[in-house]
């Protein structure tokens, strides 16, 4: 079983630190999203996909899966904290 973060970052925060001084704009173009895209992932508005995922794998060298994996801690986190109805085990007949 995979250790849960507490409060793992969103993916947009780790975005941020590879793309270091290189501006937004510029950076959405190199990846060929809209400006507007980038910034809702960048400040944590907007969910990582699958397909941002591997052009975040071609740019940096990375491999799509750290993205999602980092994009489902912070949902899971997040999920956890709310409210939700007490659910009822299923058990499965022998």
């Amino acid at each position: 079983m995979a250790m849960t973060m507490y409060n793992p970052a969103h993916p947009g925060e780790i975005l941020r630190e590879y793309l270091g001084d290189v501006p937004v704009g510029v950076a959405a173009k190199k990846l060929h999203v809209a400006r507007s895209t980038l910034s809702r992932l960048l400040n944590g508005r907007a969910s990582f996909t699958a397909a941002m995922a591997l052009r975040l794998a071609d740019a940096f060298g990375t491999e799509p899966s750290m993205w999602l994996d980092l994009q489902q801690q912070h949902d899971l986190w997040h999920a956890s904290r709310k409210k939700r109805p007490k659910v009822e085990k299923f058990f499965r007949a022998a």
